[in-house]
């Protein structure tokens, strides 16, 4: 069995591409679109290999479903994160801004499957006080949701571009989700949720200023 080892590089993919500042994967397709074709056909091929008749009536509209499904599910990676905090407001606030219960859908890149749950972000404005519009927050957690991902590495990157971006005394966001790969295969336990969190800033360095947030986040 052939296989990359660890080190080696990763062989280009037709269609991906690399963000410069992060290293993650984006789509590099014209104007961003995602291949409904390849995707149709490759789904025509996954039905033929479990056994089902891509022809048959009820599955000979599924791959070009499935194809704008996918155009949908995964239009994170067209997307460019940074920009959608690109508008900020002068607002002279230097205290804790938290959205919380931010409703997030995503799909787990090692099984290709749904998981779900909410999102919660905060951070303190840096000493300019200026802010970002607070739908803003819920739109970065989309862009990022809106990939093949794991939930570590989206609560990371949420941080991140928040912490870059706007500059921030600091960051909290945390993530609650139940990963369906658990609940319908594998284990098979339906209900367990995964709790994932990134702090940066003072919430990293001040025990007393990440406990606030917390307590207000899962309402202690």
């Amino acid at each position: 069995m052939s296989g990359a080892a660890p080190g080696d590089a990763v062989p280009a993919v037709d269609g991906v591409g690399q963000d410069p500042r992060t290293g993650d994967p984006v789509a590099d397709l014209p104007e961003g679109r995602v291949d409904t074709g390849r995707i149709e056909a490759a789904v025509r091929e996954l039905l033929a290999a479990i056994g089902e008749d891509p022809d048959r009536p009820g599955l000979t509209d599924t791959p070009a479903r499935v194809g704008r499904a996918y155009a949908e599910m995964f239009a994170g990676l067209a997307q460019d994160p940074y920009e959608v905090l690109a508008t900020t407001f002068d607002e002279d606030h230097d205290e804790l801004v938290l959205v919380k219960d931010i409703p997030m859908y995503s799909t787990c890149e090692h099984h290709l499957v749904p998981f779900h749950g909410v999102a919660h972000v905060g951070y303190i404005p840096g000493t300019d006080g200026r802010v970002t519009g607070l739908s803003k927050l819920a739109r970065l957690v989309e862009v990022y949701a809106r990939r093949p991902q794991v939930q570590e590495r989206l609560t990371r990157q949420v941080a991140d571009a928040l912490y870059e971006v706007l500059k921030p005394q600091g960051v909290i966001v945390v993530v609650q989700a139940e990963h369906l790969c658990m609940a319908m295969r594998g284990i098979r336990k339906p209900g367990a949720t995964t709790v994932t969190s990134a702090v940066r800033g003072i919430f990293r360095d001040s025990a007393a200023t990440r406990s606030e947030a917390m307590s207000l986040i899962l309402g202690r």
